[in-house]
């Protein structure tokens, strides 16, 4: 005989489902991508603060109205959770596919789910993020972008050349949570281990951001009036500095040695002008590449989890014959 099933174990058996069925992602794997003459493509951007953002932004739309695509173009204004809010509004107007810089390595975590369930793929450029919380291959397609660790640690054996192995040093961080940041510090200060005269006396973030890195400096250097080196995540967070020391009535470039990230065209007219060391690039001209590799997903193709770009390094000794080519 059956047995009676009251009301109250119905409705918890019937809620329990519900909350499994809703945490069950609607795509085990990634969500594929059709082969189509035209795309609707989202690309949610970070901000538009600096001339790396810009030069990225131009870079994507470019390749897009060459190829013939919609762009729906997006901007955090240096905000995790608009982008967040800018990926869902993607997802709602129904895009074929999303481009995205994540701000954060944590905060876009539930973007990236959303449009994985929505059935829409995801290729992070420029940067990645924390991949215990989100796998590429799995929740998305792929990062592409520049090896940060890597960018670190060149930056860090040119001013170890420079300095002779002995230097006090300013570390001018970028956005905290980041990738870029993240990884840039970790491939100088690992570096850095290894040459005992190589000291960092103090480590802030200056946001990736001219004025920010210009204050940070100018902060840092009243507390430490004996730094002989920065070593700025970003260009623009070194010509920030720059300005600091030059307004503390120090000679940047020969009271203390500048660094960065990024090749952008100030940062080599700084360099050309005596004023700043070297600086990795980090090419933010991702439009053929991006666009490129979501055709190859497109058409089928298993992708690797990570796609390099090739970065150049810039200092005296040609940094003349690239400045015109600079973003």
């Amino acid at each position: 005989m059956l047995k009676s099933i009251s009301r109250r174990s119905l409705l918890t058996a019937t809620v329990g489902l519900a909350l499994v069925t809703r945490m069950r992602p609607a795509w085990a794997q990634l969500p594929p991508l059709a082969k189509k003459a035209s795309y609707k493509v989202g690309f949610a951007q970070t901000e538009s603060n600096n001339p790396w953002r810009l030069a990225q932004t131009e870079s994507m739309q470019s390749e897009a109205k060459k190829l013939g695509y919609q762009l729906v173009y997006t901007d955090a204004a240096g905000s995790a959770a608009k982008q967040v809010a800018d990926v869902n509004s993607m997802i709602a107007q129904g895009v074929d596919l999303i481009f995205l810089p994540p701000r954060e390595e944590k905060p876009l975590i539930p973007a990236i789910m959303n449009a994985k369930n929505a059935g829409i793929p995801v290729i992070l450029v420029d940067r990645d993020v924390d991949h215990t919380l989100a796998k590429p291959g799995e929740d998305y397609v792929t990062f592409t972008g520049s090896d940060f660790v890597d960018e670190g640690k060149r930056v860090a054996e040119w001013l170890v050349k420079a300095m002779g192995g002995n230097a006090k040093i300013i570390e001018i961080e970028g956005t905290v949570g980041s990738s870029p940041a993240n990884d840039r510090r970790k491939g100088f200060d690992t570096f850095m281990k290894d040459h005992p005269g190589m000291v960092i006396l103090a480590s802030q973030s200056g946001d990736f951001a001219r004025d920010k890195g210009r204050q940070v400096m100018e902060t840092l250097y009243q507390a430490h009036p004996d730094a002989t080196a920065v070593y700025a995540h970003s260009d623009e967070m070194a010509l920030g500095a720059i300005s600091a020391i030059e307004a503390a009535g120090k000679v940047p470039g020969k009271d203390v040695i500048v660094v960065g990230v990024d090749g952008e065209k100030a940062a080599l007219e700084a360099i050309i002008a005596g004023k700043m060391g070297a600086t990795c690039e980090c090419n933010p001209r991702f439009g053929p590449g991006a666009f490129a590799i979501m055709a190859r997903y497109a058409a089928g193709e298993t992708l690797p989890t990570f796609i390099k770009n090739e970065d150049r390094f810039f200092d005296a000794t040609n940094a003349k014959e690239n400045v015109d080519s600079a973003f």
